[in-house]
C-alpha cells in the first residue's frame, strides 16, 4: 500500500475514534442519570453492531463492543414513554425524563468546556473579533505564516518548497500575514524574486520565477498558507473555556438559523413569478442544500487537514463537534433528543397517551419528511450531490466557507443512539461563521 494512502487513512481512524469517544461520553450521559434515577440500564455499546465482543458489568449492565466505529448506544429499559413496569424509563417522571434526555448533551458541552480551558493554557486560536477573554490574564501571540499546500508544478515545487516552511519575506517584501504574500506575489507576476524562508530554525534564500497571470486554479507562487493568533491563559483558563463555550454555541445557533432562513426563503421564492426572484431563490436554496452533503467530510478531511495544524487544532475541532453534538441534540430535531423531548412535552400538554407505535411512527415520519425535504431540494432545484475537494479548508480556496457543506446522516440504533456522521453539517456551519474573522484558515496567493 501507498505511504500516503495509509497516513491518509490511519488520519480517517483516528478521526473516527475521536468522534466515537464524544458520542460514547454523550450516551455516557444518559445511562449515568438514568441508574442515578432508578431506570434499568440493560445494555451500553461502543460503537454499532454487529457485536464484536460484550461483558456484563457488576452493575447489571451489559458493556458491549461493536465493530462499527461509527458512535455509540444505550438501551434502557422500557424506552417508549408509555412504559409502566418498575425501572422502566416510560415509568418514570416527566422531570426525570428531561434529565435523562438532556445528559448527554450536558456531558458534551462539559467536554467542551474543559477541551476549550486547556487550550487557553496551551495556546487558543482567535476565531472571532470579539471572543470572549479575561483581559488581564491574556497574551497574545501571531504565528509565522506556515506553508500547508503546495501545488505540484508550480514555482513553489520546483524551488523545494515544503509543507511547514515558514516564509520570511518576498522580493525584499516582508511576509507577516497571508495579505502580505498575496500582495508580494501579485505584484510580481512574470518576475524573477528572491524568497526567503526557514526550515527547521535555519534561513534559506532562493530565486523564483513567478508565474503571470495564470488560471485561478493555480496561483502565481503556487502555494496555500495559514497563521493563526493564539490567545494564552493562565488562571482564566476555565472561565475562558465557560465563556467560549456559550459564545460558540451561540455562533452555532446562528448558523443554524441563517440555513433555515435561507431554506424557507429560497423555497417560498419559487412560487413567484418574477425570474429574477426565483434564481435569488435558488441561490438561496443552493446554499442551504451545500449544508447537508458529504457524509464522510468531517472524518476524512478535517482531522487528516488537522496534520498540518498541530494538536492545538485537532483539540479545537474535536471541541466544536462536540459543542455541536450538544446543540444538535437540544434542538428539537426528529429522532434525535431535544425531539424526543419536545414530543413528549407536547404529549403532556395535550393530555394525551404516547404509546409506542404512536411514538414510532411520529418519529419515523419526522425523519423521513425531513430526509425527503433534502432530496427534494437537491433534485428539483438542481442542487449538486456530488462530491467535491473539501480539503479547501487548509489548502486555501475560501469559497468552501462561502458555500459551507457538510452531511445530515443519522443512524438510529433500536436504543437510545447516535452516529458520528450526525453533527457534520450543523458544525461545518459553525466554522463558516468563523470564516469572515481572523481564523486559521489558509489563503491561497492566488488571490
Amino acid at each position: 500500500m501507498d505511504g500516503s494512502v495509509f497516513i491518509f487513512l490511519f488520519q480517517i481512524g483516528v478521526g473516527l475514534l475521536l468522534l466515537t469517544f464524544l458520542v460514547v461520553i454523550h450516551e455516557l450521559g444518559h445511562a449515568i442519570v438514568a441508574k442515578r434515577n432508578g431506570i434499568k440500564v440493560e445494555e451500553f455499546g461502543i460503537g454499532f453492531p454487529p457485536k464484536f465482543a460484550s461483558m456484563p458489568l457488576k452493575n447489571g449492565v451489559l458493556l458491549s463492543i461493536n465493530a462499527l466505529p461509527l458512535g455509540g448506544f444505550v438501551k434502557l429499559q422500557g424506552e417508549n414513554d408509555a412504559a409502566s413496569n418498575p425501572g422502566d424509563y416510560g415509568a418514570s417522571s416527566l422531570w426525570v425524563k428531561t434529565k435523562v434526555l438532556l445528559a448527554g448533551v450536558g456531558m458534551n458541552w462539559i467536554f467542551a468546556v474543559i477541551a476549550l480551558s486547556v487550550l487557553a493554557l496551551i495556546g487558543f486560536p482567535k476565531v472571532l473579533p470579539n471572543q470572549f477573554m479575561v483581559p488581564s490574564d491574556t497574551r497574545e501571540v501571531t504565528t509565522p505564516l506556515k506553508v500547508t499546500y503546495i501545488n505540484s508544478g508550480s514555482p513553489a515545487s520546483k524551488i523545494g518548497l515544503k509543507v511547514n516552511d515558514k516564509i520570511i519575506s518576498v522580493a525584499g517584501q516582508k511576509i507577516v500575514k497571508a495579505e502580505d504574500l498575496v500582495k508580494a506575489t501579485s505584484s510580481n507576476q512574470g518576475k524573477k524574486v528572491e524568497v526567503k524562508y526557514m526550515r527547521d530554525g535555519q534561513s534559506y534564500s532562493v530565486y523564483i520565477q513567478l508565474r503571470y497571470m495564470p488560471g485561478s486554479d493555480k496561483g502565481v507562487l503556487g502555494v496555500a498558507t495559514s497563521t493563526q493568533t493564539l490567545r494564552y491563559s493562565t488562571w482564566s483558563a476555565p472561565i475562558v473555556g465557560i465563556g467560549t463555550t456559550a459564545q460558540f454555541s451561540y455562533v452555532t445557533l446562528k448558523g443554524l438559523g441563517d440555513l433555515v432562513g435561507k431554506l424557507t426563503s429560497g423555497l417560498a421564492a419559487q412560487l413567484s413569478g418574477d425570474e429574477s426572484t426565483k434564481e435569488k431563490g435558488s441561490q438561496d436554496l443552493s446554499a442551504a442544500g451545500n449544508s447537508v452533503g458529504g457524509p464522510l467530510s468531517i472524518v476524512g478531511v478535517f482531522f487528516p487537514a488537522a496534520q498540518t495544524a498541530g494538536a492545538s487544532t485537532l483539540l479545537f475541532l474535536t471541541a466544536i463537534i462536540s459543542l455541536t453534538l450538544a446543540v444538535m441534540n437540544i434542538l428539537p430535531i426528529p429522532a434525535l433528543d431535544g425531539g424526543r423531548l419536545f414530543l413528549t412535552y407536547i404529549f403532556r400538554i395535550i393530555r394525551k397517551p404516547l404509546t409506542k407505535d404512536l411514538e414510532d411512527t411520529i418519529v419515523g415520519y419526522s425523519f423521513m419528511g425531513l430526509m425527503a425535504l433534502v432530496v427534494v431540494i437537491r433534485l428539483f432545484f438542481g442542487i449538486s450531490i456530488g462530491a467535491r475537494d473539501h480539503t479547501r479548508y487548509f489548502y486555501g480556496y475560501q469559497e468552501f466557507f462561502k458555500r459551507p457543506k457538510g452531511h445530515s446522516g443519522y443512524k438510529k440504533a433500536p436504543e437510545m443512539g447516535h452516529c458520528v456522521l450526525c453533527p457534520g453539517w450543523l458544525w461545518r456551519l459553525f466554522l463558516a461563521q468563523l470564516y469572515s474573522h481572523d481564523t486559521i484558515r489558509a489563503i491561497d496567493t492566488r488571490l
